[in-house]
């Protein structure tokens, strides 16, 4: 179970709601700021229903009806009645985020979705290889449907997801560190280039994908006719870096780095739950080839 005087002083320090309008009891700012959020717990590898709390508060922002919005964000920004986001396969959502402690469940199949309170849908709890959250399969059932699109909602969830960085630059941190106090033949094991070479291109992946979602963030409240395209960009890169960047750490750590004991596991396993959550890299390529080829489409006409 999560520690709930953690969550009690993420929620007073306005950190559930912080993307949240004010009308409805948030803070609000925007997705950089639920960036530089997402990356910082991250880092910390904090075991929290943030991510699931702002995923539901970013679909129903963008795509709730005034009603929804009324009686829902309130709860989300405040942090009292946490919400969550599934997406629905085969008539069910296998991997839905903290279903088991929310007060209200969105459901989503492809553009659409629904909304109702958790007690309305069946779940039950499933073993992930992250063992730092709480995953659910939920049942889809009987809802109220959304009143727009959940797409604008959908990619800002891409989006804060892409901060997997935090998560990376912990550790690429942890590899440097220990290939500067691991000796071998009285050097260190960071001057020989096989392990030089790896720590530097985890140093150029993490810095890619921080570049690439922080411009989604920003497209996300300034630009938001390209954030479609900027957060799918973010997604397939971070994701597949966060798996690459922690993976290269677990190699340069060698067989210590395979150890239960060491801390490096929860991270690598942390990036691949990241990785293939609201969309893995392959979807997002596609799904970026797609909108890069209706963006070029006025152009060439």
């Amino acid at each position: 179970m999560y520690d709930d005087g953690l969550w009690k002083e993420m929620s007073e320090l306005g950190w559930a709601g912080i993307f949240v309008d004010e009308s409805h009891g948030g803070q609000g700012l925007g997705v950089v700021e639920l960036v530089i959020l997402q990356e910082e717990l991250g880092y910390a590898l904090a075991p929290s229903p943030f991510l699931s709390n702002a995923a539901a508060g970013l679909v129903i922002q963008h795509a709730g009806t005034d009603e929804q919005k009324e009686r829902w964000l309130p709860g989300i920004a405040s942090g009292e009645a946490r919400g969550t986001v599934g997406v629905i396969s085969n008539g069910a959502a296998p991997l839905v985020p903290d279903a088991d402690s929310a007060a209200v469940i969105v459901l989503l199949d492809g553009d659409s979705g629904t909304i109702a309170e958790a007690a309305a849908f069946d779940h039950s709890l499933v073993s992930t290889i992250d063992s730092t959250r709480r995953f659910s399969r939920v049942e889809a059932g009987a809802g109220e449907p959304l009143g727009d699109s959940a797409t604008p909602g959908t990619d800002r969830v891409a989006t804060a997801l892409a901060a997997v960085t935090g998560v990376a630059q912990r550790a690429m941190e942890m590899a440097v560190e220990y290939a500067w106090d691991r000796k071998q033949f009285d050097r260190p094991i960071g001057v020989n280039q096989a392990v030089s070479h790896r720590c530097a291109q985890m140093l150029l992946e993490v810095e890619g994908a921080r570049s690439a979602t922080y411009y989604a963030g920003w497209a996300s409240d300034h630009e938001p006719e390209t954030a479609s395209l900027a957060a799918s960009m973010a997604k397939s890169y971070a994701s597949d870096a966060g798996w690459r960047v922690t993976a290269s750490s677990l190699q340069v750590h060698a067989g210590i780095g395979f150890t239960w004991e060491h801390d490096l596991h929860f991270f690598l396993k942390r990036a691949k739950t990241d990785g293939v959550l609201f969309g893995d890299s392959r979807y997002h390529r596609e799904r970026v080839a797609e909108l890069a080829a209706l963006a070029m489409t006025p152009a060439s006409a």
